[in-house]
């Protein structure tokens, strides 16, 4: 049976590694905390919250003021003042980005709209350069001038690149596993993203062991908070970048299930703990941040069912 000293001596060892392992550059990681934490809680955090969070997992006041001003003038924070404090609030662009990103990280894919894709294709020469840098947004490169996502995602630089053509296909009921395999194969870096979903889960597998077996007394509410971001932070690397193919176009044994599984598991038992020391320690310009009750419970919800999927895709 693991206990609270358990997690703790753990959860030192990985906020002592992490950098080693994974990148945490200080803005990264505030935009981290503002979608996993501030965005449920009015969009608005008081500098000195920011400060603290991040100096738990070794981020300097240094780093933090200036990785806030960079993403002020990135236009993704605005800043206010009451008195001596200052207060930094989500622009509408970036809470928009982060309800999408919350979209992929807390409720995962979707596999009944499988069938459906959007296909981006270069209507000339000069769109090709605009087709291939749509990888970056998890769109596979299908051929010369082609790429296609699962689902009805159009790129984000559409309208910014006249020389694109967007299209909703759907898969016909011919349509083979082993076509669709063979397709995902070619079009996606899958050995790449499983080594990063690798990397994820051998990571975080001693955190997940202090708590899934139990626990005994609570866990210290900044350090579970602590960890629960860094969890976030690594899982949102790799997530967001994840194409959502259907099961039916992964290989047998893939570790994004395995990583989604750790990390619904992981941030579930983290949130008790994490959350209770949100609410006693953090604040916005009206004091103490208020949350929106029934948004975490949906988003810890979705991570069960999330849960429950995966374990049926790693059953089958």
């Amino acid at each position: 049976m693991t206990t609270a000293s358990d997690f703790e001596s753990r959860a030192r060892a990985l906020i002592a590694d992490y950098p080693e392992r994974l990148p945490l550059r200080a803005a990264a990681f505030i935009v981290t905390l503002y979608g996993d934490v501030v965005v449920p809680r009015g969009g608005t955090l008081w500098m000195g919250n920011v400060i603290e969070a991040c100096a738990e997992v070794g981020i300097s006041e240094t780093l933090v003021r200036t990785a806030v001003s960079r993403l002020v003038a990135a236009g993704r924070l605005t800043g206010s003042k009451a008195g001596r404090r200052s207060f930094y609030s989500l622009t509408p662009a970036a809470r928009d980005e982060f309800e999408r990103a919350a979209a992929i990280l807390y409720a995962g894919p979707d596999d009944t709209a499988a069938d459906g894709w959007t296909v981006v294709m270069a209507a000339g020469g000069d769109g090709r350069p605009a087709v291939e840098a749509l990888a970056k947004q998890g769109f596979g490169l299908a051929a010369p001038g082609v790429a296609l996502r699962p689902g009805d995602t159009a790129p984000a630089t559409a309208d910014d690149a006249p020389g694109l053509l967007v299209f909703q296909a759907r898969l016909t009921g011919t349509t083979s596993e082993g076509t669709l395999k063979d397709l995902a194969a070619a079009a996606w870096d899958l050995p790449a993203l499983a080594a990063e979903y690798d990397a994820f889960v051998a990571l975080f597998d001693p955190i997940a062991a202090a708590l899934v077996d139990g626990r005994r007394g609570r866990l210290d509410g900044a350090l579970a908070l602590a960890v629960r971001l860094l969890l976030v932070h690594a899982f949102r690397r790799t997530a967001l970048r994840d194409p959502g193919l259907p099961a039916s176009a992964l290989p047998a044994e893939w570790s994004g299930r395995t990583a989604r599984r750790l990390f619904g598991t992981v941030y579930r038992a983290l949130s008790p703990d994490a959350d209770d020391h949100v609410a006693g320690r953090f604040v916005d310009g009206d004091g103490p941040v208020v949350v929106d009750a029934e948004r975490l419970r949906r988003r810890l919800r979705n991570l069960s069912e999330a849960d429950e999927r995966t374990v049926g895709r790693l059953a089958s």
